[in-house]
């Protein structure tokens, strides 16, 4: 998952990224409404965790842009508020879920998870499309019920493909998701050929249907023929 930490008390920011980061997310992060700003402007992200008081705006207009924008990130907003009408306006608003600070770390990263499966895979666990089989919870991948061991970086971009199905993805947008925004300014994309060539033939040599093609000048798109 890509996720955008908009938090400006920096020990638990600090807490939030080591966490995420740990068990393998791209995490960005802004400590003020204006760097927040400009980061939602710029990219997408898969869910964005959303502190409503920061130092120089509120974090609530953050959401009415990015809503306004009418762009698809899921939001979960993190606050240290009990007050039941900003609950509301901020549920109103759009926003996927909210908890109160303090938290619990493992209980954030399952609201976010349930957050990502409802945008993209319909609340699912397992991610299926013909004979492959993704569960996201586990991180398992199979073809044909068989096993298929994938590299880290080979599985997050089989589920960005599954999420992507149909849709032409460029590899800028490859690189930005999966390896964070400072990749957008790169011109070398020959890792991204790498990985997508090594995770192509990992499932055809286990059986799997030739679903994934190269775009000529663009980028890849997956899917049936």
């Amino acid at each position: 998952m890509k996720i955008l930490i908009i938090e400006d008390e920096k020990p638990l920011l600090e807490s939030m990224l080591t966490y995420f980061t740990e068990v393998g997310n791209i995490c960005e992060s802004a400590s003020s409404f204006s760097s927040a700003s400009e980061k939602i402007a710029l990219y997408d992200y898969d869910c964005i965790l959303l502190d409503l008081g920061l130092p120089d705006g509120e974090g609530l207009d953050l959401l009415y842009d990015l809503k306004k924008k009418k762009k698809k990130d899921g939001v979960l907003i993190i606050s240290a508020r009990h007050s039941l009408d900003d609950k509301l306006a901020g549920l109103d608003m759009g926003a996927d879920d909210y908890l109160v600070k303090p938290f619990h770390l493992s209980e954030l990263k399952a609201r976010v998870s349930a957050i990502v499966r409802r945008k993209n895979f319909d609340g699912n666990n397992v991610i299926a499309f013909n004979e492959i089989n993704v569960d996201i919870s586990s991180m398992n991948t199979s073809i044909h019920n068989k096993t298929l061991n994938l590299t880290r970086k080979e599985y997050d971009l089989l589920v960005y493909f599954l999420s992507n199905k149909g849709k032409v993805v460029t590899k800028n947008a490859m690189a930005e998701h999966l390896w964070g925004d400072e990749m957008d300014i790169s011109d070398d994309f020959d890792f991204i050929y790498t990985h997508v060539k090594n995770l192509r033939k990992k499932l055809l040599e286990a059986g799997s249907a030739d679903y994934l093609k190269s775009v000529y000048g663009i980028g890849y798109k997956f899917g049936d023929l």
